[in-house]
């Protein structure tokens, strides 16, 4: 456990009135004066008050957490849990195990600490249910299996300490409601249990503070000193800038350099595609063959926790990242963080800078390289607000009904309870708290009986009231199924890799996986592979030298999607050329051009530009709303399109901009009518009700909420089964039962994910009045990037003769000719 030598100027509590002498010694050995939110947490932690944390990435957030357990203990640790420790990450978990064993051996205090998770063995996990350790080190899904056990009370009686890592990471997401929902069950078990929450500095931190209390009481915010002001550059390379793309292998010989120039980087991206690419054509340009690994979480676990100990030991140079390094194992050695593509959120991008120089008193150091022209503007969007200290990040939603409806059966199998203690219960937890009752008996009868459509069918029986009126589970078998089928993570069916006969390599979607034929290539964990067949759910496959482009895996929900606040910052840099002083030459002509040839979209109001393009009309809406509401918009504005007889043909999707394409153009009057909100009425109604993406949405939400079990003893589903099973039981809902609470779930899910419905609402009301039509004779700069995408990104409709040459279209657009 690392912490450097600065001592906080505010520190309100001296260490020698707070420290006991044990602990005084310890600090004083290492040359360390503790900080002063350290001893805030301990002061707090006195008292009895629970406590939030919020402290910059290197701030000694984990050994303020631990402190005031470890005094406790150090005074009296009798048999018994004392305190809970909760990670959204199992590497996390065993991290800090061996972090907290060096004060614990180096102050000679008698403790077991131990972790709880799916990779803990089944001799181990029997023994904590009987006796538990001194600190428990666990993760969400492993505190749901925990509660749900009729030892439950025993085990949580004595607790006394909660501790949440890294609870920025679950607030607002579905694992955060399943978190709150057990920690509304601790308060039951433990009620006298204080907690504290670890957090990065957040634009929320009421919400996370509520967060922690169940009973609504008062929680200490504790705020950690300020650091030094990150350095970021972006990255202006010789080669010119792309107009489209998300790989930026372009900027990689500049990327190489800076590599060696630092001790360890960490080279993040947005996807795990991605990754493989970057990886494969750093390592064609890495001369000196650098130490250089992959890091992503498709990955075999073996592979990933050696590159992880090859980290830690300053083996490595560098390591090609996904979001999984994003939290964490805390590596001394990282001096430069470099982000491949933009960060499309400022949260995520202070995140990832704070991994470089983890030190409280260093500081961060990144570069960012944007992969397209676009990019440009929303790195240097993201970039002032990191100095302006401004953060994104939408407030957390209601709890998902999903994952209520999976803590209830979690609670009936520990013990029974009545509905009004399971709703008092529930509704205390924060996600929960505006949980009306009916929606909560909903809730109830489908656990109970499936709900009123599916209660004919006795497998989705799986409570039963007994003759007090008590909730019960419905037998031993239910209750197995449900700890097999625990979490909220619903991921694509995936299928291992296999070198001939060797050891995994990782895991690749399904999907992804039929498409392959006998002789493919593919990239993959780092290697090029040649495709042999599949075999017993496993990709057999052999490495390869050559033979033609090889295919990238695609995962599915791999792409982020633009803030909300980041997409604000870009409009507002495009519409003031003001701002346009610090671009590169490239991106100021691009933008100059625009300028001239048509218009700049306004900050407030959206641009639409109409041009011809041989047989067919373009029209290009500058909305900047994010790739998932941009696509929701395309079906829904081609169904407006397609009854104003404007036969239209297709439209592809930007984080940006949404281009569609049709047989006849559209006016200037039609407009106002194509782009009106209404269309999120019956429009929106209509097409929901029959698209593929409302169907995947509810598949997600009858795992979850265990309609669906994915994994049953003796036998684990395959995707296309999932599917198949979900598509039945979700038209026959649709049909018999419409307000079913697995529908009113599935639509909530959508609106701010997959389809965006309330992202794309806020915009709709935003630009009623102020569209801006400008009809081109040809296509403008700006729309170019978007026009490119067609080939790489999906496109809905037909792109027959769409895919032209890049260097005509980018002529046409750039030339100084009539506009």
């Amino acid at each position: 456990m690392r912490q450097t030598k600065h001592e906080m100027p505010d520190e309100p509590h001296p260490p020698d009135t707070i420290l006991p002498e044990r602990f005084r010694a310890w600090f004083h050995a290492r040359g360390w004066q503790p900080h002063g939110h350290q001893l805030a947490m301990l002061a707090a932690a006195r008292t009895g008050q629970s406590a939030l944390l919020i402290a910059p990435t290197g701030g000694g957030k984990t050994l303020a957490g631990f402190l005031p357990s470890l005094i406790d203990l150090a005074e009296e640790a009798p048999p018994g849990l004392h305190t809970l420790y909760i990670s959204p990450l199992k590497a996390l978990t065993a991290d800090i195990q061996r972090n907290l064993m060096t004060p614990v051996g180096e102050m000679g205090l008698d403790l077991r600490i131990e972790t709880r998770t799916g990779d803990t063995g089944t001799k181990e996990r029997q023994r904590q249910k009987v006796d538990p350790p001194h600190m428990l080190l666990t993760t969400p899904e492993s505190l749901a299996l925990l509660i749900s056990y009729p030892e439950a009370r025993t085990i949580f009686a004595g607790l006394k300490a909660i501790v949440i890592d890294e609870l920025h990471a679950l607030a607002g997401t579905k694992r955060g409601d399943l978190l709150a929902l057990g920690l509304a069950r601790l308060a039951k078990l433990a009620p006298g249990a204080r907690r504290t929450g670890l957090s990065a500095t957040v634009a929320w931190p009421d919400d996370l503070a509520a967060f922690l209390a169940p009973d609504g009481t008062p929680v200490a915010q504790i705020r950690g000193g300020g650091t030094p002001e990150p350095e970021i550059t972006i990255l202006d390379p010789a080669a010119e800038l792309p107009w489209a793309g998300h790989m930026g292998v372009h900027a990689l010989p500049e990327i190489l350099l800076a590599i060696k120039a630092h001790k360890t980087t960490l080279v993040f991206v947005n996807t795990r595609a991605q990754a493989e690419i970057v990886f494969q054509e750093l390592w064609k340009q890495n001369d000196d063959s650098l130490p250089i690994a992959l890091h992503h979480g498709s990955l075999a676990t073996e592979q990933r926790h050696k590159v992880e100990a090859a980290m830690a030991a300053g083996k490595l140079r560098a390591v090609v990242a996904t979001s999984s390094l994003d939290l964490g194992v805390d590596w001394a050695a990282v001096d430069l963080v470099v982000q491949i593509g933009a960060p499309k959120g400022v949260a995520r991008l202070v995140q990832r800078i704070g991994r470089a120089n983890h030190r409280f008193d260093a500081p961060s150091r990144a570069i960012l390289a944007p992969a397209n022209r676009f990019e440009v503007l929303e790195c240097r969007a993201a970039v002032d607000a990191v100095a302006a200290h401004e953060l994104d990040g939408e407030r957390p939603n209601p709890g998902g009904l999903d994952v209520l409806a999976q803590h209830i059966l979690c609670l009936c199998c520990a013990e029974p309870i009545t509905a009004d203690a399971l709703f008092d219960e529930v509704s205390g937890a924060a996600p929960y708290r505006t949980l009306d009752r009916k929606t909560f008996d909903d809730c109830l009868d489908y656990v109970a009986t499936g709900g009123y459509a599916l209660a004919s069918y006795e497998r989705w029986h799986k409570l039963f009231q007994d003759s007090l009126g008590r909730y019960q589970v419905a037998g031993e078998q239910v209750a197995r199924r449900y700890r097999m089928n625990i979490g909220t993570i619903v991921e694509a069916t995936t299928l291992k890799v296999r070198l001939g006969g060797g050891p995994s390599l990782g895991e690749v979607e399904e999907y992804f996986a039929q498409q392959l034929r006998l002789g493919d290539t593919f990239l993959f964990a780092g290697q090029l592979l040649r495709f042999i067949e599949i075999r017993d759910m496993v990709v057999i496959a052999q490495r390869a030298s050559g033979g033609g482009a090889p295919k990238i895996p695609a995962y599915a929900g791999g792409k982020l999607p633009l803030s909300t606040y980041l997409a604000r910052r870009v409009r507002a840099i495009i519409a003031d050329p003001a701002q346009w002083g610090s671009l590169p030459p490239d991106v100021k002509e691009w933008l100059g051009l625009q300028r001239w040839r048509s218009q700049m979209p306004p900050e407030g109001g959206l641009l639409i530009e109409t041009f011809p393009r041989g047989p067919r009309w373009f029209l290009v809406a500058y909305c900047f709303e994010g790739r998932n509401a941009h696509q929701t918009l395309g079906m829904l504005l081609t169904k407006r399109m397609e009854r104003a007889g404007l036969r239209p043909l297709g439209f592809v999707a930007s984080d940006y901009v949404l281009a569609v394409w049709s047989v006849e153009p559209v006016g200037t009057r039609a407009l106002g009518e194509l782009f009106d909100q209404d269309m999120l009425g019956d429009d929106l109604e209509a097409w929901m009700a029959e698209s593929s993406m409302l169907r995947r949405t509810f598949r997600n939400v009858a795992v979850i909420a265990g309609l669906i079990d994915r994994n049953i003893p003796g036998l684990n589903k395959t995707g296309r089964q999932v599917t198949f099973n979900t598509d039945l039981i979700y038209d026959v809902l649709r049909k018999h039962q419409p307000d079913h609470i697995l529908l009113r779930a599935t639509r909530a899910d959508a609106a701010t994910g997959l389809t965006d419905i309330k992202r794309l609402g806020e915009m709709l009301g935003r630009i009623k009045g102020r569209i801006t039509h400008r009809r081109l004779n040809r296509i403008s700069p700006l729309a170019v990037p978007v026009l490119l995408e067609i080939g790489r990104e999906t496109v809905y409709g037909n792109e027959d003769a769409l895919l032209e040459d890049a260097a005509t279209l980018i002529a046409e657009a750039m030339a100084r000719g009539e506009a």
